[in-house]
């Protein structure tokens, strides 16, 4: 999709750590086969123009980079949750939200 960074090998995962050091990153895992993911993705993108103006925005398949979510869940010292958004800000986690309360508003008042 328009907007989002592909997020599906290790090198991809070292390119948003990295770009955390800079600006923000808004993180969001995404499971093919839940429909409360669709619906947090849905959402998400409804707002991705004006969430790109402010951060550097990755989508994680979790169905094909399962072992890709857990490197992020392990090393951000998080639970893993589906759908999740994450925000990094100099390669730390200062934001997560899950299922029902991933919304574009407050992804925004996390990054300000």
């Amino acid at each position: 999709m328009s907007g989002w960074n592909a997020l599906s090998t290790n090198e991809d995962w070292n390119d948003a750590l990295s770009a955390s050091e800079k600006g923000p990153v808004v993180l969001l895992k995404h499971s093919t086969r839940c429909s409360i993911s669709s619906m947090a993705l849905n959402r998400v993108e409804q707002s991705l123009e004006d969430l790109s103006k402010v951060a550097s925005c990755y989508l994680l398949d979790l169905i094909a980079y399962r072992d890709i979510s857990n490197t992020i869940a392990s090393a951000m010292d998080i639970k893993h949750e589906s759908p999740q958004v994450l925000v990094l800000k100099n390669r730390a986690c200062i934001y997560t939200s899950s299922h029902y309360d991933i919304r574009p508003s407050t992804i925004l008042k996390s990054i300000e």
